[in-house]
């Protein structure tokens, strides 16, 4: 099979004009970039605020291996395969960053013939959205030292900022500096360092925010420092809100592009996954909803991640109630759940396969712990077996949720038409009865804890560290425990450690520490080691990218 950039380069794109047309937007809803991308004007939104939502598919997965599942793929063929069916279709997935488009993971465009497109525009500098947050971040960190330094009028304490400077690469040994070396002009000698851009505050508002005064709303409660006397030092304080919304007020337009069979895209927001809720933007989503008759929106990880944080994060926030679930499952990822070896993962092993099947089981659960109907896709590989593709469709017939084999990374829409059916049919006889996991205002941040560990995670219990519970304590103190929680851990198991694969039993959520993102709405619960600036591998998905004299990319993915 050709590579995921031949099938790309060889696709014929219609002009975005005609897309956002096809939809019922006008030429003057656009603020176009070349001829196949666009930014649609936040006026569309109050034009279409009487026009009743489509049908909103979250798709997740089960706990992601280094098998891979296919979630952004399956996204996007879905969608196609609407379209194939005569619905009105759009697809909502995130921003690729910079950060793992050349490190580990390569491009993020969806592959085969379930692609987005312009895949070599979106998978490098895009529109520029991340480059805004990163310029209007990093000016709130240079006037926040600059002040330290022009006489500290608000009495900032240097050893309580939590604000660091952010970069959209790969920097490991950027993460821990001392700033301020060289003379009294240079600045104030104090510890910092980078964050990925994608893993900041600033991120995650850019994707939560409806328009510009929210933006500047919510900019301005970010908690940057604290004072000598125990005061929050906010951007508002410093008079920076302004400034990085000027900077951000093209980039909280949501992205149009097209998939590789025309069907519409919306690619917009970047927020990480665990440090943060981990979705597209809900500017873009609150749009897909009116101009399609059903939206296939892709969130991180797997259900207990991703999904969770739309659920009690994002839903409450937009009014939303999803129709139905999406989840997404590999037989190779199955098997390294069930206990294989991933090296062995090509092999029928049918003993693996049902041993990991827990694993599927559990994230069924998940979703109905949210009233949400569940649907299973499962990704086809060329090295499955009919044996194995059986076996799961069968456990998905006794779990009592649809179980569809798809193929749509071979064959685009066409191999995603049984899914496409099985969705709308779940649509059409099985209404949503979504809510939340909990009250966020009513209960306290350990008890939210409490309920994540317990019910979505499958753990006996919560313990805290010190330096948690002193946070906690702090927050409160505050006033600033009456959010939902954002659980920062390991994206590989249900559990807060990585090796504990399938459906750890027995076990306790660690967390190590608290903070609020006030900006964005969410506490941060730190659980164990997550990096906010990944490190470079060796070898790095950037050894194998080019560019000839004719401008033809090659290794992108």
């Amino acid at each position: 099979m050709k590579t995921d950039i031949e099938i790309a380069q060889e696709a014929k794109l219609k002009p975005i004009t005609e897309i956002a047309n096809e939809l019922g937007l006008s030429d003057d809803d656009l603020k176009l970039y070349g001829k196949y991308i666009a930014k649609v004007s936040l006026k569309v939104l109050k034009k279409l605020e009487s026009k009743p939502n489509g049908k909103l598919v979250v798709v997740t997965a089960i706990t992601p291996t280094k098998a891979g599942e296919g979630k952004t793929v399956l996204a996007v063929g879905l969608a196609q395969s609407f379209a194939k069916l005569g619905k009105k279709s759009i697809v909502c997935i995130r921003e690729p960053s910079m950060g793992p488009t050349f490190g580990i993971k390569g491009g993020a465009c969806g592959g085969g013939y379930a692609q987005v497109l312009p895949m070599e525009e979106i998978n490098l500098l895009f529109t520029g959205d991340i480059p805004a947050i990163e310029r209007a971040h990093n000016l709130l960190a240079e006037m926040l030292d600059t002040h330290i330094l022009k006489g500290n009028k608000l009495g900032i304490d240097p050893y309580r900022i939590t604000l660091k400077r952010v970069m959209d690469c790969n920097a490991r040994h950027l993460r821990h500096l001392i700033i301020g070396l060289g003379g009294a002009t240079d600045g104030v000698p104090r510890e910092s360092g980078f964050d990925i851009t994608v893993a900041s505050e600033t991120a995650a508002i850019h994707a939560l925010a409806r328009d510009l005064p929210d933006l500047k709303e919510r900019l301005s409660k970010m908690l940057i420092a604290y004072t000598r006397d125990g005061r929050v030092v906010t951007p508002a304080d410093l008079k920076a809100v302004g400034a990085m919304a000027l900077i951000m007020k093209d980039s909280i337009k949501p992205n149009l592009v097209q998939t590789i069979e025309n069907t519409p895209a919306f690619v917009h927001g970047t927020p990480f996954a665990n440090i943060a809720h981990g979705c597209p933007s809900i500017v873009s989503l609150l749009m897909a909803l009116k101009l399609a008759d059903y939206v296939t929106y892709e969130v991180g990880f797997g259900s207990d991640e991703g999904a969770e944080k739309f659920y009690d994060i994002v839903c409450p926030l937009a009014g939303l109630k999803p129709d139905v679930e999406l989840i997404v499952v590999s037989i190779r990822a199955l098997k390294v759940h069930g206990g294989a070896q991933f090296a062995e993962t090509r092999k029928e092993n049918l003993e693996a396969l049902s041993k990991g099947i827990a694993n599927l089981k559990k994230h069924v659960e998940i979703a109905e712990k949210f009233g949400v109907p569940a649907v299973v896709a499962i990704n086809r590989f060329a090295t499955d077996t009919e044996a194995e593709l059986q076996l799961v469709k069968e456990e998905c017939r006794k779990m009592g949720v649809p179980g569809s084999i798809v193929e749509v990374h071979a064959k685009g829409g066409e191999g995603g038409l049984e899914l496409a059916g099985e969705i709308i049919k779940v649509v059409d006889s099985r209404p949503s009865n979504f809510h939340p996991l909990y009250d966020a205002k009513r209960l306290s941040i350990k008890e939210k804890l409490e309920k994540l560990a317990v019910e979505i995670y499958g753990g006996d219990s919560v313990t805290y560290s010190d330096k948690a519970g002193q946070s906690i304590a702090t927050l409160e103190k505050l006033g600033l425990d009456k959010m939902p929680i954002c659980v920062a851990k390991t994206q590989y198991s249900l559990s807060d450690d990585p090796n504990k694969l399938g459906v750890p039993t027995g076990w306790k959520l660690k967390v190590e520490d608290v903070w609020a993102s006030a900006g964005a709405g969410f506490l941060v619960a730190l659980c164990g080691m997550v990096r906010t600036m990944p490190g470079l591998p060796e070898p790095s998905a950037a050894q194998g990218m080019d560019i000839d004299e004719n401008e033809r990319i090659t290794g992108l993915f």
